[in-house]
């Protein structure tokens, strides 16, 4: 191009530049989009599992007890020395009378209900009683459960319904949650450094996390899950003191080489 040609358009430069520098710019960040996204495509699923044994802190004892006769005045009389009974066993084992609910007395008139349809029932009245002890001190109810003969001995037959007998529970779970999610992501990202190793990569950042559910289970039953859902937590095995508390967090970490 002749010198007078750009000396008299002086401004063709700048638009010949700016054109110049607009397509390398837009290579480079096109480029940059592409590796990143390949990036992207690289990461590893892996899971961190955390269990720890604990005690329960709450014992939950229903103690129903029942009387059957054909007198109402005699039978609500034996009901009342049962509870009675029942109170003073509770009383020598330990338990406080704050830690003791007394629960509403149940009459059944089986003359008025059509017992079993043409059958007569074997006595008219049935009266049913409820206590249920409630209490942080564990230890003093699994051993009072184990003396529950006394209060055979004395004639008092405590009606063992399924799903209705004593339970433990473990109410401090948010006490130890944050720790036990901090220790099983732990656990996961150890489990990804290692695959890492093996494919010649790093671990980078994370790319998507799910906590998973806390279990609560007999001791001996700790294993018996590998729940990844989300949030929240479990419960089963009621009737055990010693409890496992299991979680299982699933983590994507990026690889990048």
């Amino acid at each position: 191009m002749p010198d007078n040609l750009l000396s008299n358009h002086p401004g063709l430069i700048p638009a010949s530049l700016f054109v110049a520098l607009g397509l390398i710019i837009g290579g480079w960040l096109l480029g940059s989009e592409i590796k990143d996204t390949r990036l992207a495509d690289r990461y590893v699923t892996v899971k961190g599992l955390v269990e720890r044994n604990v005690k329960s802190d709450l014992a939950i004892w229903p103690l129903t007890y029942k009387e059957a006769g054909d007198d109402l005045s005699g039978v609500y009389a034996k009901t009342e020395a049962d509870k009675k009974s029942l109170l003073d066993f509770l009383a020598a084992q330990g338990i406080q009378p704050n830690e003791i609910e007394i629960g509403v007395v149940r009459v059944t008139d089986t003359q008025a209900n059509e017992w079993g349809g043409n059958q007569r029932a074997p006595h008219r009245y049935i009266v049913e009683a409820p206590i249920t002890v409630r209490t942080s001190r564990v230890d003093q109810v699994a051993a009072a459960a184990q003396k529950t003969m006394q209060l055979l001995q004395k004639g008092i037959v405590l009606n063992s319904n399924p799903g209705q007998g004593l339970a433990y529970k473990f109410t401090s779970l948010n006490a130890i949650k944050p720790d036990m999610i901090t220790q099983a992501t732990k656990n996961a990202r150890e489990a990804a450094e290692r695959f890492a190793s093996d494919s010649g990569s790093k671990v980078g950042s994370i790319r998507q996390a799910n906590q998973g559910v806390f279990t609560i289970l007999p001791s001996d039953q700790g294993g018996a899950s590998d729940d990844g859902g989300e949030g929240g937590a479990a419960f089963g095995g009621d009737a055990s003191l010693m409890k496992t508390v299991r979680v299982v967090t699933t983590v994507q970490y990026y690889l990048n080489k």
